[in-house]
């Protein structure tokens, strides 16, 4: 009865916590941190002691570790292993020997300083994922990149769950290599026992599964899975997460992958979420007058470590500079893998409580920082960045161009399609796209094409787009296309603007923010196939044209589904 007490004690402060948080934005691990704060040992008021707590949080690492193995499975490997592999594994690598040389040097002990490094590499997918969506930056180039190698780090944190406990296990540098090669002849035995098991059973044995028809049969096949698979890596002394990990990449290969990660992820949330209270438990608030310019400083050289080293690999691999200080900036927040890396490496004493604690309150400033860092990366990255040699200033790239009839915003397949149609009927016109292949693409096109962010208003005012006849927006993403249509109504408001919509709530939202026409690509498919129906029925054309036209000017409300309406009773 005490647990039962104590349980809804723990799930009552959650719900709290998760509801404000969720209002306020705030991302859902910071949430169940500071649930495990409020109730853990070193805070006054009620305290949770629940024997099998401490077990049933390491299982979110576990069905973590699960997910990612199936977002992750070896074609997907294969087929990553240019770009985000290469960039992630160097990501990762580099930061972790950045970190580890400077704590050296300073004194560290080198395997404490490892480990520090290591769990400095990480990111948190979760922040920077939220950030994004929320300012529009989640389809540009540098949020599908950032978010790409923050996800990615996961994997590459998965040899970490092998390496950590050798590292406390060992006592010696000879020891330490007898112990580190066992692991890996283990952890090698272990990927071939999962991996021959997948390839001869796993796929007949879901296929008997599916063919019951049965979700809760299918729920309970998917736990036997992941158990079994964790239970043989910890029989041959590695961790859980390993195992789970191994049987996430197998089963990432069937053509039950989606219906398997749904199938997990009310067990992943929910114990992911057990995990995260029990890391906030380990937070001592006395020890933050004693510790507080340590973890300072350990934050500091979290986020400047990984800025500059992200900074220039993504250079090197291509992107121009503002795009590689961008993707840098997201990535510089601490992430919630590195608490996993930190608890074990707490419960294998490679680390003492103390250090812990610097370490755990060091990325805590770090993700507060982050957040900053991601809203206002634009700003940042414009200061930190100079001029590329293949972007010239902007004063440069539009002195020689006549105020343009026409602005487009974004070159992608629409504005590629309606940048042919304005040249072909000799309109001048100039677009602007973020992404610098792109902009090169459309050179190559022989259209005007020039880097940069046509909401910026000091770019529209050197545009000179108060002398635009028009505007077209054609964006992929809405929170952008608002944020553009409303910086145009602010500098120009006599330019009529059109826009592309993703579907009638985006286009209501862009006419409400001053678009003189927004298009839904949903509704306007529609209506070219039904078109094309009518023609093939030898309905005439002009009856065609004006129909569509007349649906146009209705905003589209005759062909809008009605809301079913149930039965009388």
């Amino acid at each position: 009865m005490e647990n039962l007490v104590q349980i809804i004690l723990l799930l009552g402060m959650a719900v709290a916590i998760m509801v404000a948080f969720q209002r306020l934005h705030i991302p859902s691990s910071l949430g169940y941190l500071l649930v495990g704060l409020i109730l853990g040992p070193h805070t006054a008021g009620p305290t949770v002691h629940v024997t099998e707590f401490k077990a049933l949080a390491e299982f979110g690492v576990v069905f973590l570790l699960f997910t990612i193995g199936l977002n992750y499975s070896l074609p997907q490997l294969h087929a990553m292993r240019h770009q985000i592999l290469g960039l992630g594994t160097a990501q990762v690598v580099l930061t972790t020997a950045v970190v580890t040389v400077l704590l050296w040097l300073a004194g560290m002990n080198v395997v404490v300083a490892f480990v520090i490094g290591a769990v400095f590499a990480q990111s948190s997918s979760t922040i920077i994922g939220r950030q994004l969506a929320e300012q529009g930056e989640d389809a540009t180039p540098h949020g599908r990149l950032g978010m790409a190698i923050s996800v990615f780090q996961d994997v590459t944190a998965v040899p970490l769950l092998i390496l950590i406990p050798v590292l406390g296990a060992a006592s010696g540098m000879d020891a330490l290599a007898g112990e580190l090669a066992w692991a890996m002849a283990k952890a090698t035995l272990a990927f071939a026992l999962v991996f021959y098991a997948a390839r001869w059973a796993l796929r007949p044995f879901f296929h008997m599964i599916a063919e019951r028809r049965s979700a809760e049969l299918f729920t309970l096949t998917v736990l036997l899975v992941v158990l079994a698979a964790a239970w043989t890596t910890d029989t041959l002394g590695l961790s859980l997460a390993f195992g789970a990990f191994l049987a996430g990449m197998m089963l990432g290969e069937t053509e039950f992958r989606h219906q398997v990660e749904s199938s997990i992820r009310p067990f992943r949330d929910v114990l992911l979420g057990l995990f995260f209270i029990g890391i906030g438990m380990l937070i001592d608030p006395g020890t933050l007058p004693r510790i507080w310019h340590w973890a300072l400083l350990g934050a500091l050289l979290l986020l400047v470590s990984k800025i500059v080293v992200v900074a220039l690999i993504v250079r090197r691999s291509g992107m121009d500079a503002p795009g590689a200080w961008r993707t840098a900036l997201l990535l510089a927040v601490g992430g919630e893998f590195g608490f996993a890396l930190l608890a074990i490496a707490l419960d294998a004493s490679v680390i003492d409580a103390q250090t812990g604690q610097i370490v755990l309150t060091a990325v805590l400033f770090s993700m507060i920082a982050g957040v900053l860092l991601i809203r206002y990366n634009r700003a940042i990255a414009t200061r930190l960045a100079r001029p590329a040699a293949e972007i010239p200033p902007l004063a440069d790239r539009l002195a020689g161009l006549p105020a343009p009839q026409v602005l487009v915003g974004g070159y992608g397949r629409v504005g590629h399609t309606i940048a042919v149609l304005l040249k072909s009927r000799g309109v001048d016109f100039v677009a602007f796209d973020t992404d610098s292949k792109r902009v090169r693409q459309g050179q190559v096109d022989g259209h005007a094409v020039l880097y940069g962010d046509i909401a910026d208003p000091d770019l529209l005012a050197a545009a000179r787009a108060e002398r635009a006849s028009l505007a077209i927006i054609t964006v992929d993403s809405h929170a952008v296309a608002l944020r553009t249509v409303a910086a145009l109504r602010q500098h120009c408001p006599h330019v009529p603007v059109i826009a592309r919509a993703r579907d009638l709530e985006a286009s209501a939202a862009l006419i409400n923010a001053g678009a003189i026409h927004a298009y839904p690509e949903t509704i306007e498919s529609s209506l070219r196939l039904g078109a094309t129906a009518l023609r093939m029925l030898q309905i005439p054309t002009v009856d065609i044209d004006q129909m569509l036209q007349d649906i146009r000017d209705w905003d589209y409300q005759p062909v809008i589904e009605p809301p079913v309406k149930e039965d009388a009773k």
